[in-house]
């Protein structure tokens, strides 16, 4: 408690005091008193709880107060305040442009897949498109037509043609080029003229009416079964085997007589250049000498072989013989035939 003065303790209790002293300010000193009464209060309850023990007033209820069950509360609430709002703000952003595209990039497949379907046409559209010139679809559709389908006019296709059935043509086919980079089949094929710039491979028969010209090398490894070959040179590398005649064709060359037939006597000629006959008349008194001069009808680059032989006893009979050049042979005898016979040569000349 505290005392003022004294006089306090040797006042009277059961008499009434005045302090006229006191009479101004006691509104003043009563607050004073009040608040150094609440601060010691203060302080001493303080003083009790960091020492655990009761106060002055011997009040045992006084503990120690628990932990607040708001301390988690407000370190979550120091993390939050410490998290910028803008940021969270800036990731929910982010986050629903990203959801945004990947839907945006989904509904483009599904629309693109959706165009690339099939579309029937109707029998309006059908009759539209008789009628008049229209652009059905986009590059992007496909048009597809059930039904068989008639061009009574001509039909331009800008782009490739695929066919993935049989292709038939009616008509002609007139292409400007035709390029085949796999194998084709082809039953029948007319042609003016084909070029083949690398090998020909014909597995079956070559058949030609018109004959066939080459101006290089030919190499045949099988047999040749031909009714007729013409060649300007025949050139056998092999042995020459004939099954058949052999037949010497050509131009017939002239003849001359000598005067070994005699006064009146004829000569006459077959046969060509290769092989052939000479028919001997002699006329009167015929001496030895020459018979005939046969002359080539193509002169040879070197002179020729040339073989004859006597038709009949009375050619066998004489004695003859034969000169010969590249334009030209003579038969000849060293001894008169008879007056008034008929006998001949046969010949073969071979260049």
């Amino acid at each position: 408690m505290y005392y003022e003065s004294k006089e306090f303790i040797n006042m009277d209790p059961s008499q009434a005091q005045s302090d006229s002293s006191n009479d101004v300010h006691s509104l003043e000193h009563e607050d004073a008193q009040a608040h150094q009464g609440s601060s010691a209060a203060n302080k001493a309850a303080s003083g009790a709880n960091e020492a655990g023990v009761t106060d002055a007033t011997g009040d045992e209820n006084l503990k120690p107060a628990p932990p607040s069950p708001f301390k988690h509360r407000s370190l979550i609430r120091r993390l939050w305040d410490r998290f910028n709002i803008y940021l969270v703000l800036f990731v929910f952003v982010m986050v629903l442009a990203i959801g945004g595209l990947i839907v945006l990039t989904l509904k483009s497949k599904e629309d693109a897949r959706k165009n690339l379907t099939s579309q029937g046409l109707t029998q309006d559209a059908l009759k539209q498109l008789a009628s008049t010139d229209v652009t059905v679809g986009t590059p992007k559709q496909i048009l597809t037509i059930q039904a068989n389908a008639v061009f009574a006019g001509a039909v331009l296709i800008r782009g490739d043609l695929e066919v993935a059935g049989a292709l038939r043509l009616g008509g002609k086919l007139s292409l400007s080029d035709l390029a085949v980079s796999g194998t084709s089949t082809l039953s029948d094929v007319n042609a003016n003229n084909i070029t083949i710039g690398n090998n020909l491979n014909v597995q079956g028969t070559l058949t030609l009416k018109s004959g066939i010209s080459v101006a290089g090398q030919s190499n045949f490894n099988g047999g040749i079964v031909t009714s007729s070959i013409t060649a300007g040179v025949l050139q056998l590398n092999g042995n020459l085997k004939l099954t058949h005649h052999i037949t010497a064709g050509g131009t017939l060359p002239s003849i001359v007589k000598g005067s070994a037939v005699g006064s009146g006597g004829t000569v006459s000629l077959s046969g060509s250049d290769t092989a052939g006959s000479v028919t001997i008349n002699t006329g009167s008194s015929p001496p030895a000498g020459c018979f005939a001069t046969i002359t080539f009808s193509e002169t040879f680059d070197n002179v020729p072989h040339v073989v004859i032989a006597p038709v009949g006893t009375a050619a066998a009979s004489l004695n003859y013989y034969i000169t010969r050049s590249t334009t030209n042979f003579i038969i000849c005898t060293t001894s008169a035939a008879s007056s008034g016979q008929s006998f001949g040569f046969d010949y073969i000349v071979m260049g």
